[in-house]
Order: C-alpha cells, then structure tokens, then sequence
C-alpha cells in the first residue's frame, strides 16, 4: 500500500524523514554549497525523491556546474518534477522545482545551464537518494 503524500501531517513526516531532510524537502531549506552527499557523485545510477522514491534524475543528465549542489541538465521524464514561482528573495524570483508525486522541495532550475536544455536543475542532495546502477 502506497503512502497518500497530500494528506500526511508534519508529524508523519519528521517521522520518515531525518530533520535534514524535513527542513529541506517540507520547509523549503537549503544545505550548504559543496557540503552535500551528491555533489561530486560520478556513479551511474539513478536520483530518487526522500521524501517519496519517486525517480526525479539520471546520472546521464548530471553535469559539474560549479555551483556546489548536484546539477542536471534535465529531469528523468516528464512526470519527476513540477514546478513553483519562488520569490522568497524578492529581488530575484526563482523557479522552485518540486518532486510531482510528494510535492517536496527539491531545488531550483536556472536558465544558465548546458545545451541541449539550457537548463541547470540546482538540487540538494538531502532531498535525493542515489540507486547505483547495477552491471548488466
């Protein structure tokens, strides 16, 4: 039986999640830059939500944007992530980009990322669990 994500209380949720994890994923959080899990991960695999095992992205889309926080060019498919107008910081709005099935915070998606996309999805590794690829 699958979890109903719209209708569980903050309580159930510090309950499946670390507080590392429910500030970032449920409290919009951020970790700090180059301090994350999978900001230097180079294994193939795939990059799964924390909140929920939803898969959100693919070692084959992740890049070095130097920017400190995991980085992908695009998501896994169209049915990983949603997306949120941001403007926590008001002289700066960004795009939230949320897991679509838990509806977690993940990161944000910049316009300033590599071609084919263009885009560079700036996600915290907190809010990621990475399944290796395992040899075919």
């Amino acid at each position: 039986m699958s979890a109903n994500f719209d209708s569980m209380t903050p309580d159930e949720w510090k309950q499946r999640l670390t507080s590392e994890e429910y500030h970032i994923l449920r409290e919009k959080g951020t970790e700090r830059a180059f301090s994350g899990e999978y900001y230097q991960n180079h294994r193939k695999g795939e990059y799964r939500c924390a909140g929920c095992g939803q898969v959100l992205f693919d070692s084959d889309n992740k890049y070095e944007s130097g920017s400190g926080w995991p980085s992908f060019w695009k998501p896994h498919d169209e049915h990983s992530v949603s997306y949120a107008s941001d403007h926590k910081i008001p002289l700066s709005p960004r795009t939230e980009v949320l897991c679509k099935k838990c509806h977690s915070h993940l990161g944000h998606v910049f316009e300033d990322g590599p071609k084919p996309t263009g885009l560079r999805y700036c996600i915290n590794s907190r809010a990621l669990r990475f399944k290796e690829k395992q040899n075919e």
